[in-house]
């Protein structure tokens, strides 16, 4: 798939970046997940007070979506840092997953219904 290219190619990029700065001394797993996780808390804190029926249109304004994109963009580059580290093909990874879910949540069984923990 393109997309998976795109994911290994930034993956590169990312992994590159890093090597020119002498950055991987600090790329250890545990500090990524640590960086990722304050990411995501970045993230969240975007949304903590917005409504939940209003957060996609919140985050079409302009200014928002870009602020919101920079988040996410965060979060994506160390997971994808934390993956190569790990010498895990997060696109194949993802791509199984995904297949291990069509499985597991047949549209006939789950259509419209939110699977519920066991």
């Amino acid at each position: 798939m393109a997309n998976d290219d795109s994911l290994r190619a930034l993956t590169a990029e990312l992994r590159e970046f890093a090597r020119e700065r002498d950055w991987e001394q600090f790329h250890d797993p545990k500090s990524l997940v640590l960086a990722l996780v304050g990411e995501v808390g970045e993230l969240a804190e975007l949304f903590q007070w917005v409504p939940a029926s209003e957060a996609a249109e919140h985050f079409r304004d302009p200014e928002r979506q870009q602020r919101v994109g920079e988040e996410l963009s965060d979060v994506l580059t160390y997971l994808l840092r934390l993956s190569d580290v790990l010498g895990v093909d997060l696109a194949s990874a993802a791509n199984a997953k995904l297949d291990h879910s069509r499985e597991r949540f047949r549209p006939e069984d789950f259509h419209g219904t939110a699977p519920l923990k066991e």
